[in-house]
């Protein structure tokens, strides 16, 4: 039997990664967004009225690679700037009609490919594969912040 660091889950976790990202793009072709705009889009849906630098964050992308996506969506008609009421200096990110129906369209696709990448699963395998990935997450969180505090104290 291997041993738990033999077993390369980092592989096999980047494998399915890529092809939900493949499977997703072939079925969200049609409506003519990027994953980065689609994930932009599907992230101010949810939270109105974020500024540029919190969708950056959000989205673990640099500022200046989020203000390209935004200058995208906005050219397109998803996405509209509004100043910022308390900073004359800032703007607000907000979806327009348009995203809205895309948004629901994409979150089927999105349900569907789940559904399909999940099929003969059952639901509490599901859920303890999501667990355990989940505790590996917190894992290498943890160690990001490890090495954040050794560095500040370096």
């Amino acid at each position: 039997m291997a041993k738990t660091e033999d077993i390369s889950f980092g592989y096999l976790l980047n494998d399915v990664t890529l092809l939900i990202r493949k499977h997703f793009d072939r079925r969200a072709v049609k409506f003519g967004l990027t994953r980065a705009q689609w994930r932009a889009t599907k992230m101010l849906h949810h939270r109105e009225g974020l500024r540029q630098t919190e969708l950056a964050e959000l989205l673990e992308m640099e500022p200046i690679a989020v203000g390209r996506v935004v200058d995208r969506l906005q050219a397109a008609g998803f996405v509209e700037r509004r100043a910022d009421p308390r900073d004359r200096r800032a703007w607000r990110l907000y979806t327009t009609e348009q995203a809205q129906v895309i948004v629901d369209d994409m979150e089927l696709i999105a349900r569907d490919l789940r559904r399909d990448a999940s099929r003969g699963i059952g639901y509490d395998e599901l859920q303890q594969a999501l667990s355990v990935i989940g505790r590996i997450k917190e894992n290498l969180q943890a160690l990001d912040a490890a090495d954040t505090a050794s560095t500040r104290a370096g």
